[in-house]
């Protein structure tokens, strides 16, 4: 299953094979960040990297490094802010030049938004492992207990221009997108935030439409296909994605982004903002 470690190109901005990141372990300027987590869990992710991750591969915690939980930013899971991110960056070892791959046990729900922070900021050589932990134990690749740390990284980005929607911009958006399972956009159940049902006009991709049944992306022409059917006339550079706290809709960003579509814009805020001011209209069921 091993590459021959030298043929593998630099620049990998979306996904990556095991197989490729078998033959990259160790080299340097590759870090690697391990993202899992468990929202009805919150410690176990850290618990199970800790068990074993892949090799030389560094922690990120959803709440405590991927999200501002003290800040002032709206939704369960506020984006830190830029000179956070920078930091965060620096911590975990990234330098501009670093090629970065981010993995997690959901088939990339948590490793995504990782994933957009850092193209967020200006860093382009980002990818999520194509299948995750999973399909890196079920291939037989070595794993590594303990904890790791590197050493501080040189990073300097800024962020992308238009890439962020707040709650007052939403009525001018052309096509808003929820990445939620159908019954949550619906409105039929609610398990994490205290009202059900959607963001009025918001039609309905569940990220999990992106994947096979191993777990893996489905190839970049049949997402690419799926998504321009559910943005209809509307041109991609005008379509936004929000889910339930800004996280796993960023699947849905690197899936259009793998597809060769524009990376569309993120409501961060999501509906855990939306639906917590009772002013706001909330809808149910199906739309067009």
């Amino acid at each position: 299953m091993s590459m021959q470690k030298d043929s593998i190109p630099f620049m990998f901005e979306t996904l990556i094979g095991t197989a490729e990141l078998n033959a990259a372990v160790g080299k340097p300027d590759w870090i690697i960040v391990d993202c899992r987590f468990d929202l009805f869990d919150k410690d176990a992710g850290h618990r199970d990297y800790q068990k074993g991750h892949i090799p030389t591969a560094v922690y990120a915690d959803l709440e405590r490094d991927l999200s501002d939980m003290g800040g002032a930013g709206a939704g369960r899971h506020p984006l830190p802010t830029p000179n956070d991110m920078q930091r965060l960056f620096c911590r975990l070892g990234i330098s501009s030049a670093s090629q970065v791959v981010v993995y997690d046990a959901a088939s990339g729900a948590i490793a995504a938004r990782l994933w957009w922070m850092l193209r967020f900021m200006g860093h382009r050589s980002a990818a999520v492992l194509d299948g995750g932990w999973q399909r890196w134990l079920g291939e037989g690749y070595g794993i590594q207990t303990g904890e790791n740390t590197s050493a501080p990284g040189r990073f300097q980005g800024k962020p992308v221009p238009d890439w962020l929607i707040d709650c007052s911009q939403i009525p001018q958006v052309k096509c808003l997108i929820d990445s939620r399972e159908p019954a949550r956009y619906k409105g039929e159940n609610e398990p994490i935030d205290p009202v059900a049902g959607h963001i009025p006009g918001a039609v309905n991709y569940f990220w999990k439409n992106n994947l096979d049944e191993h777990g893996c992306f489905l190839p970049a022409s049949v997402i690419r296909e799926k998504l321009l059917e559910k943005y209809g006339e509307t041109s991609p550079e005008d379509v936004v994605f929000y889910c339930g706290s800004g996280v796993t809709a960023c699947h849905n960003l690197l899936a259009a982004t793998h597809a060769g579509l524009v990376t569309p814009g993120l409501y961060a805020g999501s509906w855990s903002e939306w639906c917590a001011d009772p002013a706001r209209p909330v809808a149910t069921g199906e739309e067009d």
